[in-house]
């Protein structure tokens, strides 16, 4: 298996709460370990004008399978942050990192 790190964009429609996103954190936490530590990247990234990113590490045997479970775990995340599929809409995931014992 490999470690990548996958970016997934995205847009709170309605705007975010300090509350809902420290839940949104909290929720994400787990997939935030040494290698986006190590390289100093926030777990979740909110512009003004409501974009945002998410920065998930993932193991997967390879890069659509990270994307996907990328993508799952952060609409997880979402919903239990009590935020609705519409209110944060989500762009497609990229690679922006890959940890290999290879």
């Amino acid at each position: 298996m490999t470690t990548f790190v996958i970016t997934v964009p995205g847009t709170f429609v309605t705007g975010i709460s300090d509350g809902t996103r420290a839940a949104l954190e909290g929720a994400l936490a787990s997939q935030h370990t040494d290698v986006s530590e190590s390289e100093g990247l926030n777990l979740l990234s909110v512009n003004e004008d409501g974009t945002f990113s998410v920065r998930l590490e993932v193991e997967a045997p390879d890069r659509y399978e990270a994307e996907l479970n990328a993508s799952r775990l952060l609409a997880t995340a979402l919903k239990e942050a009590d935020i609705e599929e519409a209110d944060a809409p989500l762009g497609p995931p990229a690679v922006t990192g890959i940890d290999s014992d290879v």
